[in-house]
């Protein structure tokens, strides 16, 4: 577009200034579409696309107070330079937010630039019009959309985790509220998408930005951490790569060496999965070798390159990777080992060819400029998962995009078949899951199975390389008990399927029993009877209701108080209108704060347990179904699904600064044992600090302690307080907050 042409434009509000800033990246993106070889055609298109969003969007502004073009600018450059994709998804990165935001629709959108732009362009739209946002979440119905529109174009996703990326890069305009429930989303669905797809630049960047703003302090911490020791990161790499280096090159090999920092997210992750500080998080840095080698060769010389390494350092037999006999399952292929250095620290050295490198870091664009190999099938398997998923009858959206995720995007194992099959399921699978992965039949008829020639139960947990042998038998049924054994939705349906076949036919017994009871009291036996009577009892479904009086487990004339006969037909008395807890609370709190410690008369609260939280910790409240607002802190296990699924049931909540109540937290500190050590501590906590204790235990095992003591304190000053005053005592290794 030139100057001239953008001067013409409705735009009042945007300076000279900006306007060469919008050309500049316009251009950029053009360069590098010429560059991936785009035909003229294309490259008209992309100028036409950026014409009419440039237009489209031309009075509004982002939260940034940037112009709102921008935004569709930098998701293009992000696909085209990060990703490796083309013009087309350019183009729809261009026009995402047209049809959401703008007076364009979507036969607008197909009229200017076809049906298949329509169709992506669609998939990112989200849902619009009056949605009854106390039974679902807009998140996941959203979410479901675009997987929908995913099965058929897998550029809708990747233009999405563009899109979030870019509004994670700049959330720092948003109110503290709306960065929790993005980045909460974000680390929930998106970095585990973008690490499906093989994007793990993406997958890290987004992660890390998600810590930024859920955890902001931890974050900032990290990252000081690892400023200030780099200097000595650097220098130890340089002197443990050196002696590699020579033997590679005298070996003849073209290759690369670069030392890469474990993300501050995976090093928070390790912190708190083993409960250590910085200090002992071991493998912060990691070697990579990329070397340059023929497809036909990569595999012996990246082993080669293994027999090298290992040479000069002694590798942990336990922490070998071998991701290029058997790739993960979306294509990463690499060898990770983890060796000792003679300085007495373990570093991990990855090993891939050219070709594996770029397949980690560009992902599903680089898949598809190898298609030669079995790379592609990866993606092809996925998307035949996804279409499953999809077909399944699920018309909870939160079901749905939790089997997504679990399905999906979760780490896999890799089990084979008698026959040497291998089949991929999720990490946690039983082997009733297998069972249901060969066949729906095999499944359902499953009463056990041989792991490794060794009879184990259905619910047995299958390890990465078992080999699975499933028994059968006609007589097997499904239970209830099932649902508990398996974790792919392939299963679980089959198995409600099969369970809901079976209460139909029970349910039958049902009838003459009703029937018996309504001519008892005069009424008829009938649909609009039958209904009554569910409400009554407090059931929504009809097939549950009646097998619960087939089973005996709903007793008929306990309900005659309930009702009165009219002209046969039953009419409810007395019938409860109120509207449950949630709805209320929801009414009467609006878009208010609610303070903790001022507001117990007017709305029932509760501390959750799961993080137990005390005054100075950030919090949130959240509205529960049955049992009033719960209050979470912002660093709670659930705080991720809580904020990404039901961002609609959160409130604001605060803390009372006038609050002087008493709160319930626990220790756990570590030790060696020795004599007079639980008197030391316990008389720092009830003398020199004034602590109630409500509860104390201590284990001692081979001359190391361990001691569990939950205490009464105001706020997290005065926990970190005690906390640093335990620390100090001689035998003392370890204190830390129980968190749950």
């Amino acid at each position: 577009m030139s100057q001239t042409n953008m001067s013409q434009t409705k735009v009042l509000t945007i300076s000279e200034e900006e306007k060469k800033d919008i050309l500049k990246r316009y251009r950029h993106i053009r360069r590098l579409l010429i560059k991936k070889g785009s035909k003229k055609e294309n490259l008209d298109l992309f100028r036409k696309a950026f014409e009419v969003a440039y237009d489209a969007h031309s009075q509004a502004r982002r939260k940034t107070g940037e112009p709102y073009i921008i935004h569709p600018l930098e998701v293009a450059t992000i696909c085209v330079e990060e990703m490796g994709m083309g013009s087309t998804t350019a183009i729809c990165a261009l026009l995402h937010d047209t049809v959401e935001d703008t007076d364009l629709s979507l036969d607008d959108i197909e009229r200017m630039f076809g049906k298949k732009v329509r169709t992506i362009i669609d998939g990112l739209t989200k849902i619009s019009g009056v949605i009854d946002q106390s039974n679902i979440s807009l998140q996941a119905e959203n979410f479901k959309k675009i997987l929908l529109t995913l099965s058929e174009d897998i550029r809708v996703i990747l233009i999405k985790i563009a899109d979030r990326l870019h509004n994670m890069r700049t959330l720092d305009s948003m109110k503290r509220e709306k960065q929790l429930k993005i980045a909460s989303e974000t680390l929930y669905l998106y970095a585990p998408l973008a690490h499906r797809l093989g994007l793990y630049n993406i997958k890290t960047e987004l992660e890390d930005l998600s810590l930024k703003y859920t955890e902001p302090e931890v974050y900032y911490e990290i990252e000081r951490k690892l400023k200030k020791t780099k200097s000595v990161r650097t220098r130890f790499i340089n002197q443990f790569s050196l002696p590699i280096k020579k033997a590679l090159e005298a070996e003849g090999f073209k290759f690369e060496m670069k030392g890469r920092t474990k993300s501050i997210y995976s090093i928070y992750n390790k912190m708190k999965k083993k409960n250590i500080p910085f200090e002992e998080v071991y493998d912060v840095f990691a070697i990579r070798i990329v070397i340059d080698s023929p497809p036909e060769r990569e595999k012996a010389d990246c082993w080669r390159v293994y027999s090298i390494v290992t040479d000069f350092y002694q590798p942990s037999p336990e922490r070998l990777r071998d991701w290029i006999s058997i790739p993960k399952s979306n294509g990463y292929e690499a060898l990770h080992t983890t060796v000792m250095s003679p300085t007495g620290k373990w570093v991990e050295v990855q090993i891939r060819s050219k070709r594996m490198d770029e397949i980690a870091e560009k992902g599903l664009a680089a898949h598809w400029k190898y298609k030669e190999g079995a790379a592609e099938t990866y993606f092809d398997q996925w998307l035949t998962k996804i279409r499953e998923l999809l077909e399944q009858p699920n018309p909870d959206a939160l079901d749905f995009v939790d089997d997504f995720k679990l399905t999906l995007l979760s780490e896999e194992v890799s089990i084979f078949t008698p026959k040497g099959d291998l089949i991929s399921l999720p990490q946690g699978a039983t082997a009733l899951d297998f069972a249901f992965a060969i066949h729906s039949e095999i499944g359902l008829h499953c009463i056990g199975a041989k792991v490794n020639n060794k009879l184990e139960p259905l619910s047995y947990i299958l390890q990465n390389g078992d080999q699975v042998e499933i028994i059968t038998s006609k007589k097997q049924r499904p239970t209830e008990d099932w649902l508990s054994y398996v974790k792919t939705p392939k299963a679980r349906h089959a198995i409600k399927q099969a369970l809901m076949a079976g209460k139909k036919e029970k349910a039958k017994e049902a009838q003459p029993i009703l029937k018996k009871f309504l001519e008892k009291h005069g009424a008829e036996y009938n649909n609009k009877n039958l209904h009554t009577l569910m409400r009554i009892f407090n059931y929504k479904n009809q097939t549950d209701f009646l097998f619960d009086i087939a089973e005996g487990n709903v007793y008929l004339e306990s309900s005659i108080r309930n009702f009165e006969v009219r002209n046969k037909q039953l009419v409810q008395i007395n019938p409860n209108l109120q509207q449950d807890n949630a709805q209320q609370a929801l009414k009467k709190l609006n878009e208010e704060t609610l303070v903790i410690g001022e507001q117990q008369d007017l709305f029932d609260y509760k501390l959750a347990p799961c993080c137990n939280p005390i005054p100075g910790d950030e919090i949130f409240g959240f509205i529960t179904i049955n049992d009033g607002i719960k209050i979470h802190k912002t660093s709670c296990p659930n705080t991720v699904q809580l904020l990404s699924n039901y961002a609609y049931r959160v409130i604001k909540a605060r803390w009372t600064s006038q609050q002087k109540v008493a709160f319930l937290a626990g220790i756990k500190v570590i030790g060696f044992d020795k004599i007079g050590i639980v008197n030391e501590i316990t008389r720092i906590i009830s003398n020199e600090l004034n602590v109630n204790m409500r509860s104390i235990s201590f284990d001692s095992n081979d001359g190391i302690f361990e001691g569990k003591i939950m205490v009464f304190i105001n706020d997290n000053k005065h926990l970190n307080n005690l906390i640093e005053k335990i620390k100090k005592v001689e035998g003392v290794n370890k204190v830390v907050r129980i968190e749950g």
